[in-house]
């Protein structure tokens, strides 16, 4: 009886998945209208991080089998009372404060075009992505004030709301050494179906250098923009602009 060498079932390469913790070290200019009255605030990553800071969360991550998966980011951020400066159709002027908590969630059908994500990879080898999904925002602002003019006001205002949008995105790396790569992306969503203004976008550039076979260690620049309004009298509203370095640390599997 001849001996048959058992089979060995190589491991189902089809699927993929990656996992993303990362913080954004932002510049971060903002304006809260809440019933006609607009607070702006100004603050730099010194202020955020050792004054303002209350709790943090951001992760993105994705599967997919062969090349069609999901991939997801959630962001959430808490703000304790910031000052800032405020004005109320140029009547009155003082000095205010906003506490913030906001949240955005994106979920999205992916496909990818060129090699699979990877740490590693063959110089010149490349993968793109593009995405199509929903993003929810959550926004919670308390605005309080004490407003001056021919007297004192005591003004205090409160906006709590979460709507979703449609989002568009694309995705991309490109390897410029076997452990170096180039990366960006750019997604928009909103295009004004939540209020008479609803607009929210992200913008990225950045390199990744991976650490052993499957993390890579990430530093990027970042643009991230979001408005909205409802466009009542009085109205409500809410933009926010923030700009700066990216750090993160990305896990592929």
């Amino acid at each position: 009886m001849l001996d048959v060498p058992p089979v060995i079932t190589a491991a189902d390469d089809n699927w993929a998945a990656t996992a993303e913790f990362y913080a954004l070290i932002p510049w971060a200019d903002s304006t809260t209208t809440v019933r006609g009255f607009s607070a702006n605030t100004y603050l730099n990553p010194s202020l955020i991080f050792a004054e303002q800071l209350q709790s943090a969360f951001a992760m993105r991550a994705s599967v997919e089998y062969k090349r069609l998966g999901l991939l997801s980011d959630v962001s959430y951020t808490q703000l304790g009372a910031q000052k800032s400066f405020n004005t109320s159709r140029g009547l009155l002027n003082g000095n205010s404060t906003v506490t913030s908590i906001n949240g955005i969630y994106d979920l999205a059908l992916r496909y990818r075009l060129g090699a699979k994500e990877a740490a590693v990879g063959a110089p010149g080898e490349f993968s793109l992505i593009p995405y199509a999904g929903v993003r929810v925002v959550q926004a919670q602002l308390l605005v309080a004030a004490q407003l001056q003019g021919q007297r004192t006001y005591l003004n205090q205002g409160t906006l709590s709301r979460t709507w979703a949008e449609p989002l568009l995105g694309l995705q991309g790396s490109i390897f410029l050494t076997q452990r170096l790569r180039a990366f960006g992306r750019a997604d928009i969503a909103g295009f004004g179906l939540a209020g008479q203004q609803d607009l929210t976008g992200n913008a990225q550039l950045g390199l990744g250098y991976a650490v052993g076979n499957n993390t890579s260690l990430n530093v990027s620049m970042r643009y991230f923009g979001q408005a909205w309004n409802n466009g009542a009298t009085p109205d409500n509203g809410y933009n926010s602009y923030q700009y700066g370095p990216e750090v993160s640390v990305k896990f592929f599997f």
